[in-house]
C-alpha cells in the first residue's frame, strides 16, 4: 500500500527494529533494576517521580548488562551455544519475569508501609502499569542518547585511525566524545539550566510582599527598625525571605501574654545578598545594625546561617525567642538566592565563607566585651546552613574564647563537620543518631529521641537535629556502589524495614528523594517542626525562666495546629495578634522547671 499509510509503516518499522536492537542480556540486567527501583527508599514516591527513577535504573541495568557481555566476550570465555544457550536464556527470562511481576506487586504495600510511619494517607495503588510506562519511555531516550555517544567514538575512532594506531586511536576516540559530552553538558544544558534558575529566584528575591511590610517600632524607644528610617539595611536590599524573617515572629506582647512574664522584642537582623560587595562587607553591615539596634545587650545572641534561597526556620527563630522572653537577637547574612541542592552544585564553598565572614566580625566584636557584660553566643543553621554554620568556628576560636553552643539542623551530606563527627560515633550508636564520646561536647537528636534533661553538658552545648528519613543528610555519592552505615543494626522509626541496598539503584532512589525532601509531613525528610526545635534550644541554651509548664502549653498550641508552626503567615504588624489565641485552650501542665 502507498500513499499517506507509507510514512507510518516506516515508522512502525523503525520502531520495530529499534525495540529489536537491544540486547537480550541487557534487558534481563534491566528488568532486574527497574524491580529493585519500586523498593522503599527513604521517603514515599509519586507516580510520575517513580517511573523516571525506574526508567534511569532500566537504563543503568541495560548498560551494566551490555558492557558486562562485552567484558565477558573481551575475556574470551566460552560463549553458550545450542541447547544449553536456549536453557539459559527461559530461565534467565523466566526469572527476570518473575521478580518485576512480584516486585510490581509488592510496590502498593511498601509504598503504603512508608507513608503509614509518617502519618500520610495511603494509596489505593502504585499504578504499576503508568509507572513502567513512563519508565520505558524513559529508559528508551536514555538508552538512544548512550547509543548516540557510542555512534559518535566509533567515527571519531575511525577517522583518528587514519593517522596513528588503532589502540591511540580509540583511547582518544574516547577521551574526545567524553569531553564534548562533558562540555555539552555543562557547558551548554547546565548553564542554560542555571541562567534560567538564576533569573527566576533572582526575581523571587526581588518581589515584596505587601503582608510584610518593614516594621513600625523598633526594639526600644527612639531606635528605628531595621528597614525603617535610619537603618542602614534598606528593606528593599533585604530580599524576600529576609523581609519576612524581620517582619514575622512573635512580638513582645505575644510573648508576654503566653509566658505571663515581662517580655522584651526579640531583635531580628538580616543582610540581604548584594553582588557588588563581599561576604566581608555584608557582614559588616549586618554587624554594624547589629550594634544600632542594641543586640549585644541581649541575654541571648544566635548567628543564623539561612539555607541556598535565604530562608530562615521560623519555628527554629519563634521558639528560642519565646523561651527567653524576647531577651534574643538572631542576625544572619544571605549568601544565595538559588534552592539549597543548586547552591550545593554551582558553589558548594558559598555557605561556608559567608557563614565564616559574618561569625568572624560579630565574634571580634563579642569578644572585645566584658564578660559579664555581652550575651551568650550560639551558632544555628538549617541544610545548608547547617554546612556553613558549622565551618565559621575554628578551633582555636572554642579554645581562646569559647562561644555557648550550637543547634544545627538538617545537616547535608557534604558537611565535613558533620561526617566527622558521624564517624568517630561510638561503636554501639548508630549512623543515623550518633552516640559522640560522653556526650557532653555534642549531641544528636531526633523527633523520636528528644534531648535528654538529666545528662550533663560540658561548657559547650553543641546539637544536631536530624531524622533518619532525611535524604539532605543521608544521600552518598559512596551510595552508588557501597551499602551506608545507616542502614546497619536498628534503624530509624521512620525508615522502612524494606529498604534495602542495592548497588546504583539506591544511588538513584535517594537522588530522586532530594528534590522531594520537604514533601513529606513535619517530623520526618527534611521538614523539621517547631516542637522539635523547642525542646533543642532548651537543651542548648538552658532558659533560666521557662518552666516545664510553659513547655506542656506550648507544644499543646502546636499541636492544634495542622503545620506544626505558629505562624500562618503573617507578620507581627498585621494588626491582629495570632498568638494570643493559643492561651484560650487549657494544656496539662507541669509545675518542675525545665532543665
Amino acid at each position: 500500500m502507498s500513499g499517506p499509510t507509507c510514512p507510518s509503516r516506516r515508522a512502525a518499522a523503525w520502531l520495530g527494529a529499534y525495540a529489536r536492537s537491544f540486547g537480550f542480556v541487557g534487558l534481563v540486567v534491566a528488568a532486574l533494576f527497574f524491580s529493585a527501583s519500586v523498593t522503599p527508599s527513604l521517603l514515599p514516591r509519586r507516580v510520575a517521580s517513580q517511573g523516571l527513577l525506574s526508567g534511569f535504573a532500566a537504563a543503568a541495568g541495560y548498560g551494566i548488562g551490555v558492557l558486562s557481555l562485552g567484558f565477558y566476550g573481551f575475556l574470551e570465555l566460552r560463549p553458550f551455544t545450542g541447547h544449553a544457550r536456549v536453557v539459559a536464556r527461559r530461565v534467565a527470562g523466566g526469572f527476570a519475569f518473575v521478580v518485576v511481576f512480584a516486585f510490581q506487586w509488592r510496590a502498593t504495600f511498601w509504598q503504603n508501609d512508608l507513608r503509614a510511619r509518617m502519618g500520610m494517607e495511603p494509596l489505593a495503588s502504585a499504578a504499576p502499569w503508568r509507572t513502567a510506562l513512563i519508565a520505558v519511555l524513559t529508559a528508551a531516550l536514555l538508552v538512544a542518547l548512550g547509543r548516540l555517544a557510542q555512534s559518535a567514538t566509533r567515527f571519531t575512532t575511525r577517522q583518528l585511525h587514519r593517522v596513528m594506531p588503532c589502540r591511540v586511536a580509540t583511547a582518544l576516540g574516547v577521551a574526545t566524545v567524553c569531553l564534548a559530552g562533558v562540555f555539552i553538558a555543562n557547558g551548554v544544558l547546565a548553564r542554560g539550566l542555571h541562567t534560567a534558575a538564576d533569573r527566576f529566584f533572582l526575581a523571587l528575591n526581588a518581589q515584596i510582599e505587601p503582608a510584610f511590610a518593614p516594621p513600625t517600632h523598633g526594639p526600644s524607644p527612639g531606635i528605628a527598625p531595621l528597614g525603617g528610617e535610619g537603618s542602614l539595611l534598606p528593606w528593599k536590599t533585604v530580599g524576600r525571605f529576609g523581609r519576612q524573617f524581620v517582619a514575622g515572629g512573635p512580638a513582645r506582647e505575644d510573648i508576654a501574654a503566653f509566658t505571663r512574664r515581662p517580655a522584651r522584642h526579640p531583635i531580628r537582623v538580616y543582610a540581604g545578598i548584594m553582588p557588588e560587595q563581599s561576604p566581608e562587607q555584608s557582614a559588616q553591615r549586618a554587624l554594624d545594625e547589629l550594634k544600632r539596634l542594641g543586640g549585644f545587650d541581649r541575654r541571648v545572641l544566635i548567628i543564623a546561617t539561612p539555607t541556598g534561597t535565604g530562608w530562615i526556620d521560623p519555628g527554629a527563630a519563634d521558639t528560642v525567642e519565646f523561651i527567653h522572653d524576647g531577651d534574643t537577637a538572631i542576625v544572619a547574612q544571605q549568601y544565595s538566592y538559588l534552592p539549597s541542592w543548586m547552591t550545593l552544585l554551582v558553589d558548594p564553598d558559598r555557605p561556608v565563607a559567608a557563614a565564616r565572614a559574618l561569625f568572624d566580625a560579630v565574634y571580634a566584636h563579642w569578644t572585645s566585651l566584658p564578660h559579664d557584660a555581652r550575651p551568650k553566643l550560639y551558632l544555628h543553621g538549617l541544610s545548608l546552613g547547617a554546612l556553613g554554620s558549622a565551618a565559621s568556628a575554628n578551633l582555636v576560636t572554642l579554645i581562646e574564647d569559647p562561644l555557648h553552643g550550637a543547634l544545627w539542623s538538617g545537616p547535608p551530606f557534604a558537611s565535613t563537620r558533620w561526617q566527622e563527627a558521624t564517624a568517630y560515633r561510638n561503636p554501639d550508636s548508630p549512623a543515623w543518631l550518633p552516640e559522640v564520646q560522653n556526650g557532653r561536647l555534642l549531641r544528636f537528636v531526633s523527633p523520636e529521641t528528644p534531648p535528654d534533661p538529666v545528662r550533663p553538658w560540658g561548657p559547650i552545648r553543641g546539637m544536631y537535629l536530624q531524622h533518619a528519613s532525611d535524604p539532605m543528610a543521608f544521600f552518598s555519592p559512596q551510595l552508588f556502589w557501597h551499602r551506608p552505615d545507616w542502614l546497619v543494626g536498628p534503624r530509624g522509626p521512620d525508615v522502612s524495614p524494606h529498604l534495602q541496598w542495592y548497588p546504583v539503584v539506591t544511588g538513584l532512589q535517594l537522588a530522586f528523594d532530594l528534590p522531594q525532601a520537604t514533601t513529606v509531613p513535619f517530623g520526618h525528610g527534611h521538614n523539621y517542626a517547631a516542637v522539635d526545635y523547642l525542646d533543642a534550644w532548651i537543651a542548648v541554651t538552658a532558659p533560666p525562666t521557662w518552666t516545664a509548664d510553659n513547655t506542656a502549653r506550648f507544644k499543646h498550641a502546636l499541636a492544634l495546629r495542622p503545620d506544626q508552626t505558629l505562624q500562618p503567615g503573617r507578620p507581627r504588624n498585621a494588626g491582629s495578634n495570632h498568638w494570643l489565641r493559643f492561651q484560650t485552650t487549657p494544656a496539662p501542665a507541669a509545675s518542675s522547671p525545665s532543665p
